[in-house]
Order: structure tokens, then C-alpha cells, then sequence
């Protein structure tokens, strides 16, 4: 299988030559954040002006969230299956440290109470699920133990966010994405493919040919993932699913503001009295 990172090369693939860029090992830098004077610190500033490698991107990307102090993001995912198109809408609010509010939107469902929200201080998680007029408030999950140490191999080692997202959710990949560089993305053949803009903003796209090997149906050759990576920040800005010239999802940032202002009043959660609360 292909290995990422390193300086460009060329292959001759059925009838086009496909530049990529590859290394002899496999990228496992996601848990090696720089620390300065006790403070966590983005290893790279900023992209260089012509295309970075692909180790390059990754690292960058691992330190998405060191670069602002605030972000406002607003993904549209669109999935295709055998039901059909469905829609749905992930809205991020954040401030360092701890504080973040996401809420979850079903257009199809057509009714106000089409959201869930998720939010949380860094100590206490609170949720509302408006379908089913019930809400929860719990303790934030600990870190699990035994993650850091040093004398463990860099896949072993997970990385910690500075501001907690919702577990394995679209939010916590495209703004933390070190582990889907490093646990994903870096198991398939990775190529820089160009820059586009998003939204607006200038993104480096890269793709990443049959990524991880599945358990499912979804494990063809023919897969791959294809991402754009906003410049100036590293957050993910689009995410495409791919099986041969078919898209079966496609995530794209519709509002991607770093260092936005937010009001206190935007990490308050107000529930109805009569609402039921679930421990």
C-alpha cells in the first residue's frame, strides 16, 4: 500500500499520469504536539506558498485548533443511498477553552423541532433532543489513561483537544482532524491534487486512494476520500466519499469564520419546564 509524505514523483495509471507525493513510513505525528513554556503551539505557522507534502499537510492540520481563539463553521452534509438524497446541517459554535455548541438540523423532517443540540463548558454536557422534547446534563468524559506515554509508538498515542467536540462526529473530524490523518486517511495511497477555493477561502485539496480496510460493503478498491484543507487554519473544509466517479457523500463548509465574535448569551441552553431530563 502507499505511504504519504515526501517529495513529488509520477506513475504512469491506465492512461493518465497521476503526480502524488510519498514517503517509506506512514505519518503517526498526531499526539506530538509542541509545547512552549508549559503552552501548546502550532509546529507550523503558516502553509508555505507553493504546494506542502503531504506530512507537511498532515501536521499542519493536527494543530487546526491552536490557530484561533474562536470558530464559527457551518457544514452541509449530503448523503446519497438507495432511499435517496438526505440533508443535514452541523453548526458549530466555539471558544477556548472548553466552551462549544453544536446543533444537528434535519431540513427533511420540516418541523421546528427538527435539532438536537449538544452543549458544553468543558466540565458539564448538556443536550436537547427537540423530537423528543427530552434533555440530558452530564459530567464531560475524562481522558482515558495511559495515552501518553512517551515510550509508546506514535499510533498508540492519542491526541487531546484543546476544546472538546462531540465524539466521532463531522465537527470533531474536520476540526480536530489529527486522528483521521494519522488513523484513516494515512492507511490509503495520498496525493496533493491542487488548491481550490471554499466558501471563499483557499483550501488544499488532497486525496486519499482506499483508505482502511472494512468490515462492510463500503470496502472496495475503488474507494477513496478527497478532502479540501482550509489554508489558513488547517480545519477541513469539504470531505467527499467516493466509490469509482461516484459521490455517495459530500460535507462542505457553507461558513467557516475563525476567531468570529460570539456572545456568552450563544453557550446557554434553555429547556421547556415541562420537558423530561434524563440523567
Amino acid at each position: 500500500m502507499g505511504r504519504v509524505g515526501g517529495g513529488p514523483q509520477a506513475r504512469r495509471d491506465g492512461h493518465d499520469t497521476i503526480p502524488r507525493m510519498s514517503t517509506t513510513t506512514r505519518w503517526a505525528d498526531a499526539a506530538l504536539t509542541l509545547s512552549v513554556d508549559g503552552e501548546r503551539r502550532a509546529e507550523i505557522a503558516q502553509l508555505p506558498a507553493r504546494l506542502p507534502d503531504v506530512a507537511t499537510l498532515f501536521t499542519f492540520m493536527r494543530d487546526a485548533e491552536l490557530r484561533f481563539e474562536t470558530l464559527r463553521l457551518r457544514l452541509e452534509e449530503r448523503t446519497w443511498v438507495t432511499g435517496g438524497e438526505t440533508v443535514t446541517i452541523h453548526e458549530l459554535l466555539l471558544r477556548h477553552p472548553g466552551r462549544a455548541r453544536v446543533t444537528t438540523i434535519h431540513p427533511q423532517a420540516g418541523t421546528p423541532a427538527n435539532h438536537d443540540v449538544w452543549l458544553s463548558d468543558g466540565e458539564t454536557v448538556r443536550t436537547w433532543h427537540a423530537g423528543h422534547r427530552f434533555g440530558t446534563v452530564r459530567p464531560a468524559r475524562s481522558r482515558v489513561a495511559g495515552l501518553d506515554g512517551r515510550d509508546l509508538p506514535g499510533m498508540s498515542r492519542a491526541y487531546h483537544p484543546r476544546t472538546r467536540l462531540p465524539a466521532n462526529s463531522l465537527l470533531d473530524t474536520f476540526v480536530h482532524p489529527a486522528g483521521y490523518c494519522q488513523n484513516v486517511l494515512a492507511t490509503g495511497r495520498c496525493r496533493i491534487l491542487g488548491v481550490e477555493l471554499v466558501g471563499g477561502r483557499e483550501a488544499i485539496v488532497l486525496e486519499s486512494l482506499h483508505p482502511r480496510t472494512i468490515e462492510m460493503a463500503g470496502d472496495r478498491p475503488d474507494h477513496r476520500l478527497v478532502l479540501a484543507v482550509d489554508r489558513e487554519t488547517g480545519v477541513v473544509a469539504r470531505l467527499e466519499e467516493r466509490y469509482g466517479s461516484v459521490t455517495s457523500r459530500r460535507v462542505a463548509a457553507t461558513e467557516l469564520a475563525p476567531d468570529a465574535s460570539i456572545p456568552d448569551s450563544a453557550f446557554t441552553l434553555s429547556v421547556p419546564a415541562e420537558a423530561a431530563q434524563i440523567y
